[in-house]
Parts: C-alpha cells; sequence; structure tokens
C-alpha cells in the first residue's frame, strides 16, 4: 500500500516545496492537495506555477495524490442549494478543480467540504439529493477527458446531514453512472456507520478509490489520545481489512489536530501505519 499525508496541517507553516520535502523524509510516497492552501481560486494558480508543483514534487520524489477539502474557498459555493446559479458556479468551480488536478498528474478528488452540501430549510432530501447528483453528472465529461476520479465521501451525522454512509455515497454513485465518480472511505466518518470501521471496509473496500487515515477524535494515526478520546485503532486489524478487500487505492493520513506540531504528527502516523503493514 502506498501512503500519502495531506499537505493542509502545513498551511501557513510551510511552503508546498516544503511540504513535499517533509513528506518523503518522514517516509510517505506522496502528498494529497488541499487547494485552498494554495489560492483562494485554483484559476489564480498558473500554468507556469502548476509545472513548478509538478515539478517540486519529482525533485523531492513524492507523488501528487490529487485534492480534497474541494469547496472550501472561494465562498460560496454549494451543492443542494436551491439557487441555481450557485450549483452552476460549484459545478464551474468542480470543473475548474479536475482540470488543477489533471494539470498536477492527480488521480482523484475528494468531495467532503460538509458545509457545502448540507441541505438547508425548506429543501427536502430528495431534491438536494437530486441537485447534487445534477451537479456531479455535469463535470463527468471533463473528469474523463483528464483522467480524474471524484470520490463521494460519507461523513458522520455531526459533520453534515448530507450523505452519512457508504451505502448513501454508493447509491448516488451507481445512480449517477459514470465511471470517474465514486466512493471513498474514511476512518473518522466509518467510527459512526452501523457497521464500525472494520465492517465496513470489508463491505466497501474493494470498491472505494482512497482511503483516509485519522481518529474519531480528529487525531493523526498514533497520536496519544486524552481521556474523553476514544479507544486506540487497533491499525494491523484497519489495514489488513483493508488489503484483503482488495483496495487499490492510497493511504492517506487526515488528522484535523496539530499538536505538537505537523510534523511530528505526519512521523508518527507514517511510522505507525508502516509498522503495522509489517506486522
Amino acid at each position: 500500500m502506498r501512503l500519502a499525508t495531506c499537505n493542509e496541517p502545513w498551511n501557513g507553516v510551510a511552503s508546498i516545496e516544503e511540504v513535499f520535502r517533509i513528506a518523503k523524509r518522514v517516509g510517505f510516497d506522496g502528498v494529497e492537495i488541499a487547494p485552498f492552501t494554495l489560492a483562494e481560486h485554483v484559476d489564480e494558480i498558473t500554468p507556469a506555477r502548476r509545472k513548478q508543483i509538478v515539478q517540486a514534487a519529482k525533485d523531492a520524489g513524492v507523488g501528487i495524490v490529487g485534492l480534497h477539502w474541494l469547496f472550501v474557498s472561494p465562498t460560496g459555493l454549494h451543492l443542494t442549494t436551491p439557487d441555481e446559479a450557485v450549483r452552476r458556479r460549484t459545478a464551474d468551480y468542480l470543473k475548474a478543480l479536475t482540470d488543477f488536478c489533471g494539470d498536477l498528474g492527480g488521480k482523484v478528488m475528494i468531495l467532503g467540504s460538509p458545509k457545502q452540501r448540507s441541505i438547508e430549510p425548506p429543501t427536502m432530501f430528495e431534491e438536494g439529493w437530486k441537485r447534487a447528483k445534477d451537479v456531479l453528472a455535469s463535470c463527468g465529461d471533463v473528469l474523463a477527458a483528464r483522467g480524474v476520479s471524484v470520490c463521494i465521501e460519507a461523513l458522520a451525522p455531526k459533520e453534515t446531514n448530507f450523505v452519512q454512509t457508504l451505502d448513501e455515497s454508493t447509491r448516488m454513485a451507481d445512480e449517477i453512472g459514470h465511471p470517474n465518480i465514486d466512493v471513498m472511505i474514511d476512518v473518522k466518518a466509518m467510527s459512526s456507520m452501523p457497521d464500525g470501521v472494520v465492517g465496513t471496509i470489508r463491505r466497501f473496500g474493494r470498491r472505494a478509490k482512497h482511503f483516509h487515515a485519522n481518529h474519531p477524535s480528529g487525531k493523526g494515526v498514533g497520536m496519544p489520545l486524552s481521556a474523553g478520546e476514544g479507544d486506540p485503532i487497533d491499525w494491523v486489524v484497519v489495514l489488513r481489512a483493508l488489503r484483503d478487500s482488495g483496495f487499490a487505492g492510497w493511504v492517506s493520513c487526515e488528522p484535523f489536530d496539530y499538536q505538537p506540531d505537523p510534523t511530528t504528527v505526519a512521523e508518527t502516523a507514517c511510522r505507525t501505519l508502516k509498522a503495522a503493514l509489517a506486522a
């Protein structure tokens, strides 16, 4: 399995070039990029700058996995809003992200962005469902042309009221019916699902195109837990289930707590996952 880290823990602390070098030094094979850390809008990232980013990753010896946190910026994007103009802008931005991802050589874009998809009254669930499907489906041709896949990320109820289980995310992908629109799995999110982390992996691991490693508390992989933050994850069991399921994508570390510092969190995660894979 190939291991990656997300870059946003170093946002405001290190440049993307520095993140590539840090990732390689601590043992990762790739980096997953949050576009908002590079620019408010990806169209602000010039072709020349995109080539610089690609070259920097090559020089560091890491791959660019793809993108996540897609709709954090620019402000005002939303998948399920009744405002057709907003949905159109959201679709246009997803297409721009697809071109950016393709220019970097990335293959996956993780559709999390809970605030930008949650259903707001008076929208009914099925109305929001259709709107989200239509936005995603409208990007199919661009995704196919660039060789990029959107991976719908089911998220916990405390994060969003829309697409909370793998049953829902796979249903949406199946209803869209496009080969470049599928699903991914995330440990933090799976911890709230009916089948639990390992059970959900066993059901959906083969299909998933991407995997986020983290702890339900938001801590990074292998980081010490405080009282009330839950039990440690048995990464040997989790990664064995993932491997046995036939999963063939990247295992990417996505912490939400960067203490004591991002590099320590990354080093601990990489060391923990490599030890679990070797067990």
